[in-house]
């Protein structure tokens, strides 16, 4: 599948935070814990905020790093997120769409005190179920 962007660029923001989600979970790679991130922000009923990211990092990974083996699944996921908030699906929605929804879902997941470990985190994204 075509990826919507070849490259993404946090911003200053982003990265920050998720230095602060690598040293609580001790995940290293920036892209394992942007997939969380972008899938967590998803999940929300709510759209997320149209406000403008500075690309003002240097961090920057490529689509097929970001997504990894789950790329074509994101897309999709991605996609269908956008059709079910009534949006288009072309490559600049998409694209702005990701961008929103990984910065959404950095800022949530640190801004979450209880995230102290990993398994914070993935109690955060995948609640216990009853």
């Amino acid at each position: 599948m075509e990826p919507p962007i070849e490259r993404i660029r946090l911003s200053q923001t982003a990265k920050d935070q998720l230095t602060k989600l690598k040293r609580n979970t001790k995940i290293e790679q920036w892209n394992i814990l942007c997939r969380w991130a972008f899938c967590y922000s998803l999940a929300e009923k709510t759209i997320p905020s149209p406000v403008p990211i500075p690309a003002n990092s240097n961090v920057e990974l490529t689509w097929k790093i970001f997504g990894g083996k789950f790329a074509d699944i994101l897309l999709l996921a991605l996609k269908q997120r956008c059709y079910n908030d009534g949006m288009g699906v072309d490559s600049e929605t998409l694209a702005t769409q990701l961008r929103l929804h990984l910065h959404r879902g950095i800022g949530y997941l640190a801004g979450n005190p209880n995230i102290k470990k990993i398994e914070d985190l993935i109690t955060t994204v995948i609640p216990p179920s009853n």
